[in-house]
């Protein structure tokens, strides 16, 4: 018998718009609080204590535009964030400040998310969605100095780009980009010799989410269609279908995989979230909760397998909290 799925261990309330973003920072210090920060369509970031499940503080740097976009860089108090304001803001949240410490200015007038990667200490590259429509920038952190610009061949009519991916394989080696793109498909890029590695139609209609298991080399996408792509990287670095996954209702705003590989999460258009396993993407529960499109769905970082949570945000201005499945 399969188990029937869980209900919310708890729903935050109070963000007072739509929740587009989520990012939780539980592993810190042994006296550091829990911590989840979300992202409203109101410019609002709310920095959510999970212990009292209340706001700490509500921070507001993005002219009241929409925010989409959150990281952590290293510490729980250096906070990454981007807006519909094209401004991608750095926050120092030590001791208690509440400042825009450093910004970006994308001039990108689409919702794509920017995509960190840390690659020493101290530095990070950071690839964003460009001026020009077609193009990827890809800058290096805290200096904002541009490492290069991912232009598509002369008449690949990929269109814009819609969701990115930096990753690399282990410290020593080449970090590596994978775009979704308006066109449908998905693209590799070595950022070294700022060129297309291979690319992969995976979908009819614009890729609005991606993830990737650089340990699997297998990556999924999802689009407004009723299809799950999953695809994979041989060692010759080209991109290809591994299998496809077809969806009750059409739709996938996000999708992320656990930091252990094991599950993943879908956040739908049709209110739901959906669990599936990772290795043969077999369903493994549908959670049913929110009365409007969950727009975003995040693991939680905590140090103990046990404590760990989905976090998903809706179109419904609540947060729903979730502890699934600690036993696989």
């Amino acid at each position: 018998m399969a188990r029937p799925p869980p209900d919310p261990q708890f729903i935050l309330r109070g963000t007072g718009a739509a929740v587009h973003t989520l990012h939780f920072s539980c592993r810190g210090q042994e006296l550091d609080v829990p911590t989840l920060f979300s992202g409203s369509e109101n410019g609002l970031i709310h920095v959510w204590n999970l212990k009292t499940r209340r706001v700490d503080t509500a921070l507001d740097g993005h002219g009241r535009k929409s925010v989409y976009c959150m990281e952590t860089m290293g510490a729980r108090d250096k906070l990454l964030s981007q807006g519909r304001d094209q401004r991608i803001c750095l926050w120092d949240l030590a001791e208690g400040r509440t400042s825009v410490t450093d910004f970006v200015f994308t001039e990108n007038v689409g919702f794509c998310r920017c995509s960190l990667l840390q690659v020493a200490q101290g530095r990070w590259l950071m690839a964003m969605a460009s001026k020009a429509l077609e193009e990827v920038q890809v800058l290096e952190l805290p200096s904002k100095t541009s490492v290069c610009t991912l232009k598509p061949e002369v008449g690949a009519k990929l269109g814009m780009p819609m969701c990115l991916k930096l990753w690399q394989l282990s410290s020593d080696s080449q970090p590596l980009l994978l775009a979704g793109y308006e066109d449908g498909s998905v693209v590799l890029w070595n950022l070294s010799m700022g060129k297309a590695l291979s690319r992969l139609g995976c979908h009819q209609e614009p890729v609005m989410s991606l993830d990737f298991d650089s340990e699997k080399a297998r990556g999924i996408s999802g689009s407004s269609e009723k299809v799950l792509s999953i695809w994979s990287l041989n060692e010759q670095q080209n991109l290809q279908v591994y299998k496809t996954h077809n969806l009750v209702n059409a739709g996938i705003s996000d999708i992320t995989i656990r930091p252990d590989r094991k599950i993943l999460a879908t956040a739908g258009w049709d209110h739901r979230i959906r669990i599936f396993g990772w290795k043969k993407l077999k369903p493994l529960a549908v959670l049913d909760y929110h009365t409007a499109t969950v727009h975003c769905v995040s693991f939680s970082d905590h140090k103990s397998l046990s404590e760990r949570l989905l976090a998903a945000g809706s179109k419904d201005h609540r947060i729903s909290i979730w502890s699934i499945y600690t036993d696989t």
